[in-house]
């Protein structure tokens, strides 16, 4: 009776942990700012997970362009420009305000890279030409800099691959 009780917590809490993010990231979605991010080319293909694209974004290379990389997880703050292309301006200090034409977005650091957590998009198999003229990650950004890859735009910003009708 008592190890039935335990497994059937257990699979509860992990129930409301899988939900409690799937809401998180639902309202980043619902209510995040719109960013564009010029993407770095990569090999778009995985023989075991089927065609997906691996994403390397042009601001997560600034450090290797003379810019001191950061030595912790943090935030990293964008310029937007008129097609709400991200551009890198400065890391994050805290108490340090926006610019109305500024935006957070969190990074990560690992094995020296900035990661900003989107770094892999996933499409139908057979539909790589699709996204080959992937120039710009769409992301949607919160307020605090947590931010979800919704999909992919052309030079021209134009979002790519919709349903063929």
């Amino acid at each position: 009776m008592k190890r039935g009780a335990v497994i059937f917590g257990g699979l509860a809490l992990v129930l409301v942990a899988t939900v409690a993010l799937v809401v998180q990231k639902e309202a980043v979605l619902a209510r995040g700012r719109t960013v564009l991010l010029q993407l770095a080319p990569v090999d778009p293909r995985s023989l075991i997970q089927g065609d997906y694209m691996v994403l390397d974004y042009a601001i997560s290379q600034t450090w290797r362009e003379g810019i001191e990389a950061p030595q912790e997880d943090g935030n990293v703050v964008l310029h937007l420009d008129a097609h709400d292309v991200g551009a890198f301006v400065r890391y994050e200090k805290p108490g340090t305000p926006l610019a109305p034409d500024e935006v957070r977005v969190r990074f990560r650091v690992r094995n020296l890279r900035l990661r900003l957590g989107a770094e892999a998009f996933f499409f139908q198999e057979g539909h790589a030409d699709r996204y080959a003229l992937a120039r710009y990650g769409e992301l949607r950004v919160m307020d605090n800099g947590t931010s979800v890859l919704v999909g992919l735009r052309d030079a021209n910003y134009q979002l790519l691959g919709r349903a063929v009708k």
